[in-house]
């Protein structure tokens, strides 16, 4: 089994997208389809949110001293 990255997990969200929005699914199946998005979903959300912590800025104060600031983009 392949490892799991956020590039699959979010496929495989997009793909249990598809099939909820399709109307093909009975009941039953759409439940279990959701409760696996969700999981998708939560591991998705972590790896971004753990990546967003690591992204920092290095700048250079005015007395020359090297600092660590938050990555903001915009």
């Amino acid at each position: 089994m392949a490892k799991k990255t956020f590039e699959i997990a979010l496929k495989q969200l997009e793909e249990i997208v598809r099939e909820m929005e399709s109307g093909d699914l009975s009941l039953e199946q759409a439940v279990k389809k959701y409760e696996t998005g969700i999981t998708h979903s939560k591991y998705c959300l972590d790896i971004l949110d753990q990546t967003e912590k690591k992204i920092t800025q290095l700048t250079r104060g005015n007395d020359g001293s090297m600092k660590e600031e938050p990555f903001d983009n915009e």
